[in-house]
């Protein structure tokens, strides 16, 4: 049996799914997180909690909610509409903003962290030397929290490959442009095509193995913990 001929579209959604969604939430998640860490407004808890509610909230309602905003009597749905753009649902644009807003947590928690762990001093002596608060960010700050940065991008690759409830919701099934991995092993079993659900299974039980890995090499240089 050809698989590559099979899933070959699915994985590689998958694949651009978790880049785009790895990228777009690496430029928002920095500032962002930065914020989070230097700032006492007093927003800040609230921020913090609604930036971390996709780690308890089901991946379902999330998708639901994404999905009416997105429609056409939902708010996003008229603006895209007005633009010109159409509408997100059941395209791989919406895909990647459902993975955005799903993985946020997977990428703010962990720079977050990095960003709290450097202290004031190195900042604080930088600024001695007349160096912009700017300067400070991109020649201290953002250095000195690599180990978070590259922590934060795995986390978010690696859990945009996994995605299934809110993909599924807003994205759909369809062939070529929002079937993901996790839905095309949905649909084997459901077609008792367990030869292969097994092999695409086998493989993410392979990446997420590795994936795990990595961290651990990565939490030797910096140890964070998630809300």
């Amino acid at each position: 049996m050809d698989f590559s001929v099979v899933d070959s579209p699915a994985i590689w959604i998958t694949l651009k799914l978790a880049l785009f969604t790895t990228a777009i939430l690496l430029l928002l998640a920095t500032p962002l997180a930065w914020w989070l860490a230097t700032t006492h407004s007093r927003a800040k808890t609230a921020v913090s909690a609604l930036v971390a509610m996709p780690l308890v909230l089901p991946p379902s309602v999330l998708g639901f909610y994404l999905l009416v905003m997105m429609g056409p009597a939902g708010l996003v749905g008229q603006l895209t509409q007005t633009l010109g753009l159409g509408l997100l649902p059941f395209t791989f644009s919406g895909l990647v903003v459902a993975s955005v807003i799903y993985s946020l947590p997977f990428s703010v928690q962990p720079i977050q962290a990095a960003f709290e762990q450097l202290g004031n001093r190195p900042l604080e002596v930088a600024a001695t030397l007349r160096a912009s608060p700017l300067d400070r960010f991109f020649t201290i700050a953002l250095p000195m929290a690599r180990p978070g940065l590259l922590t934060a991008m795995v986390l978010t690759f690696a859990h945009t490959v996994g995605e299934f409830g809110v993909v599924l919701m807003l994205g759909g099934n369809i062939e070529g442009e929002t079937r993901v991995l996790s839905v095309a092993i949905y649909d084997h079993v459901e077609a008792l095509e367990y030869d292969k659900a097994h092999l695409l299974s086998a493989g993410l039980i392979v990446f997420s193995f590795t994936t795990l890995l990595l961290l651990q090499q990565l939490n030797k240089k910096r140890k964070w913990q998630p809300v």
